[in-house]
This record gives structure tokens, sequence and C-alpha cells, in this order.
């Protein structure tokens, strides 16, 4: 998956989970400020989130989740193949 893949998909996903308009969505925006969530909506992105990295997300990486870009990077990060 490419980053303008990952992009498109997180997008997606949040238009469509959160109803926010496509052009508040953009990598600077901030997740809680911007574009509102609170904690159970968070929730909400964590079982999406899991369903499109088909991993689970951990507490630890939650709380890091700022901006759109941070989810970007986590999903980026998780669609690498393992190093051996």
């Amino acid at each position: 998956m490419t980053r303008e893949d990952i992009i498109r998909n997180v997008s997606e996903m949040m238009a469509e989970t959160f109803e926010i308009e496509p052009e508040r969505i953009t990598l600077e925006a901030r997740l809680y400020e911007d574009l509102e969530l609170d904690s159970i909506d968070a929730l909400d992105m964590v079982v999406k989130l899991q369903e499109l990295i088909h991993r689970r997300v951990d507490e630890q990486e939650l709380r890091a989740l700022r901006t759109v870009s941070d989810v970007v990077e986590m999903v980026s990060a998780a669609s690498q193949p393992a190093r051996p």
C-alpha cells in the first residue's frame, strides 16, 4: 500500500465513520481540536484502524495519535513488511 493509498483510506474512513467533510481531513488536522473527535470516536477509530492494518492497536500507540498525519504514519509503519 502506498502512502497515497493510506492517506486516501484513512481520509475515507474518517469521513464516513465520523461524518466529517472530506476537505477538513488534512494531514495537519488535529484529531480532537480540529476534527472534534471525542474518546468514544477514538475507540471507533481504533476498531477501524485495526481492520485496516490487521493487527491490534495498543493503548500507547493510540495515545500518540494527535493528527491525521500521526494516524497515516502509524498505518504506514504497520503496513511495512517485517524485517528479518
